[in-house]
């Protein structure tokens, strides 16, 4: 499906959606670019997700940074950029933000300094939604994307439905498939396809961190029509299917990857 040197970007890469999709786009031919953000205790999870893709015989670089950094975004691209230029038709064909970093707090809990901040908001803002502009911005000015690109943004069912603790996190999904919308209008005359993808309750790091996620999972598996919790390989598959290059006239949507969970009230 990738050409010998096409190279797919994941933000958030060491695990779960962003670790299987890395793999699976090995599978397919990609090399993979990988940004993560781990202390040296989840490290092993990074350095086994590069093993995974090297042993699909696709390069694997990694850069352990946090994505909504501009000086570290600046030199991980910088690097990138000198990767990418050392094959004249080499191009990043794919770009996938899956970070899962934010505030989970009741906007109005009863004790008032429980209350997320200004500062928590922002910043769940800008890492779970800003961030992907951000990146997709420096690719094109470097001309790093070109016609063919497939770019992806992991949403969930919080961009609509609600949750105690998830208010901030919500915001922010809703505010990503917003930016996926804008980024499909602008970048379709250039032949780049923006896409966010809405998997279904997935037991991934992300979602052990909600309060209440035990509850969570017990609903979806109780709700979803395929009887089981959706996998980072299910959401890996299907964004590799999409990924190829004859499908250019899906663009602007909120694709589900939920086995229909969210489709059962």
């Amino acid at each position: 499906m990738a050409d010998k040197n096409d190279w797919a970007l994941i933000l958030g890469a060491s695990s779960g959606f962003g670790g299987a999709t890395a793999v699976e786009l090995a599978k397919h031919g990609f090399h993979i670019f990988g940004v993560h953000l781990d202390r040296k205790a989840t490290l092993p999870n990074a350095e086994k997700v590069m093993d995974a893709i090297r042993g699909q015989d696709r390069k694997a670089l990694f850069f352990n940074i946090n994505a909504s950094d501009p000086e570290k975004r600046q030199e991980a691209l910088e690097r990138m950029n000198a990767e990418v230029q050392t094959s004249a038709d080499a191009q990043i064909r794919v770009l996938l933000h899956s970070i899962a970093f934010g505030t989970l707090k009741q906007f109005v809990p009863d004790d008032p300094k429980q209350a997320p901040t200004k500062a928590q908001i922002d910043m769940t803002l800008e890492v779970m939604a800003n961030s992907l502009l951000y990146w997709t911005q420096e690719l094109l000015f470097r001309n790093l994307m070109g016609k063919g690109a497939r770019i992806y943004a992991m949403t969930s069912s919080g961009g609509h439905r609600v949750w105690p603790t998830y208010g901030p996190v919500s915001a922010a999904k809703a505010a990503l498939e917003s930016h996926c919308r804008q980024l499909a209008l602008e970048l379709a005359p250039k032949g780049i396809t923006v896409n966010a993808i809405q998997a279904g309750v997935t037991d991934t790091p992300a979602l052990r961190k909600i309060p209440g996620n035990e509850e969570m999972v017990a609903e979806a598996k109780a709700r979803n029509p395929m009887g089981r919790l959706t996998t980072p390989e299910d959401v890996a598959k299907a964004i590799a299917i999409l990924s190829h290059q004859d499908n250019a006239w899906m663009t602007g949507n909120v694709i589900r990857v939920d086995g229909g969970e969210d489709i059962v009230g």
